[in-house]
């Protein structure tokens, strides 16, 4: 039987985590990962795999299930979860020769439908352990899936120091950055626009915008029924170091979502001292934090509520005092922020206990 070296870890993704069309918090999240285990000493042996995740066909899951079968009894394997999710009958053959660990960023059984939700959920039956991003994505995988508690850990994105962000004395200045797509809200940000044109703002929007091309046509036809298209700006994907400049000039992240886990933007906002817009779902109030005094960085409303939005979008612009209490309050979360090193070092303890604690059958 082969062995396995107790620090090396093997990293199945999407075969386009590094594709600057689709940049996304989750392949910002592996990628800071797999260099700070690196940095830690782990071994760390990649395999991006093609397909359509999560909705990979025959070819796909054949070649995933080759890639598995050729690593050695023993070998960790840290699958991203829009892999694993979508290969239960991958999965489950391997699971008591490998010691299978699956990052979840954001649980398919919330948005894929009643088949997805009952495949991703004997996929993580299959797992010796779950990570995933925040404690409310952490609670929800219990409650979708009955997974012991013990099997799920909690490894929030970290961010890094940044120079805080210009501020403008109106606050007119926004930001979305986002895929641009349905389960990102931008309709609802655009209808809220929509309903304070008489106050002074623009909005830049930054996200790819090949997901779903019929839906940025709407996005365009609604801009031009509220008579705002001049005042809106979609700019398409961008790497993530190059969101840098859109930060620095920003006053206010609009993040309008109908689902997140977490949301990595909202960090990367509050690292600037930039106060956050949002809406209550998912993990992203407890991304959104407070400041050690206790304040909030920011205002969530409902999701799926233009005029929720439209309102809170006025008091920023109309009120200079909710404005400077907001930004003091950023500018002090920014000490409270998780780092990357505590993502790493979190992830890396789960790998340590897969490694030590799995049973290994012999005889392979």
């Amino acid at each position: 039987m082969k062995t396995v070296p107790m620090k090396t870890v093997h990293c199945v993704l999407p075969n386009d985590i590094d594709d600057p069309a689709h940049p996304s918090g989750g392949n910002v999240y592996d990628r800071r990962l797999i260099r700070g285990l690196t940095a830690l000493g782990w071994t760390v042996v990649e395999h991006a795999v093609f397909g359509d995740w999560p909705y990979p066909d025959a070819v796909a899951r054949a070649e995933l299930a080759a890639r598995l079968a050729a690593l050695p009894t023993g070998a960790v394997v840290l699958l991203d979860g829009l892999v694993a999710s979508a290969v239960p009958e991958v999965l489950a053959p391997e699971a008591d020769r490998l010691r299978l660990v699956v990052l979840v960023h954001m649980p398919v059984g919330d948005t894929g439908g009643p088949v997805a939700r009952m495949r991703e959920g004997e996929a993580l039956q299959a797992a010796v352990a779950v990570v995933t991003v925040s404690r409310w994505s952490r609670d929800r995988l219990i409650e979708l899936y009955g997974l012991p508690a013990e099997r799920i850990h909690v490894a929030p994105p970290g961010t890094d120091p940044a120079p805080l962000a210009s501020a403008t004395r109106s606050g007119r200045r926004m930001l979305c950055v986002a895929t641009v797509a349905v389960h990102k809200g931008h309709d609802v940000l655009v209808r809220a626009l929509s309903l304070v044109p008489d106050r002074r703002w623009s909005c830049v929007c930054v996200g790819t915008t090949d997901r779903e091309p019929a839906f940025v046509e709407q996005l365009c036809a609604e801009a031009r029924r509220g008579r705002i298209t001049e005042r809106i700006r979609i700019v398409g994907a961008l790497p993530h170091r190059d969101l840098r400049p859109y930060y620095a000039r920003t006053d206010l992240l609009v993040l309008p979502s109908r689902g997140e886990t977490y949301a990595l933007v909202v960090g990367e906002a509050l690292a600037r001292g930039i106060p956050v817009l949002a809406t209550a779902v998912g993990g992203v109030p407890e991304a959104l934090g407070y400041a050690p005094d206790g304040r909030r960085p920011g205002l969530l409303v409902p999701p799926d509520d233009p005029a929720a939005l439209a309102d809170a979008l006025r008091r920023w612009l109309e009120d200079p005092a909710l404005r400077a209490d907001l930004r003091d309050a950023a500018r002090q979360r920014r000490s409270t922020l998780p780092e990357w090193a505590s993502t790493v070092e979190a992830c890396a303890a789960v790998l340590t206990r897969a490694a030590q604690t799995v049973r290994v059958p012999t005889g392979r």
